[in-house]
Formats: C-alpha cells, structure tokens, sequence
C-alpha cells in the first residue's frame, strides 16, 4: 500500500478537521430533502440517514431516538438551528 503525498495528508487532516460541520451540512440537507418529499418509501430512506447523520454527530442517544421515533421534520430542523450553534459534544 503506498504512502499518502504531503498534499494528500494536508486535504485528509483538513477533512477531519471540519467533519463537525460537514455533517451538520449533510443533516441541513438531509431536513431540507425532507421537507420536500411526498413518498413514504423516499423518506424513510432520508429518515434512515438522519439516523446516520445524527450518530455521525454524537447526537445524545435519547434525543436521537425521540427525533426517530417522532419523525417531526420541523422538531428536527429546530434541533439542527441549536446544533449549528452549540454542536453536540
């Protein structure tokens, strides 16, 4: 296997430097999808990335399995305004 280029390790470390606000992205993504979707079967999909996502993140256990479980868009979008300001830890 070969090594990685000084560049390569510079975008990597980047990377990891900012997943916190790339998955706090996805998940702004991932609601605004939500919102839009009309078929069950497609939101259940996006429901299970949220899952993902929310993991991803270090979501509380708890909330996360409220959120899920309610599948309350708008609950789940008031939760994401708090998170881009105090993400969770």
């Amino acid at each position: 296997m070969s090594e990685h280029s000084a560049y390569q390790k510079k975008v990597i470390q980047r990377y990891y430097d900012n997943i916190e606000s790339i998955s706090l992205q996805k998940l702004a993504e991932l609601v605004s999808e939500l919102y839009m979707e009309t078929s069950e079967k497609k939101a259940e999909k996006l429901w299970q990335r949220v899952s993902q996502a929310m993991t991803a993140l270090k979501v509380p256990e708890k909330v996360a399995m409220r959120l899920m479980a309610e599948r309350d868009v708008q609950l789940l979008a008031s939760h994401l305004q708090d998170w881009m300001s105090n993400p969770p830890k």
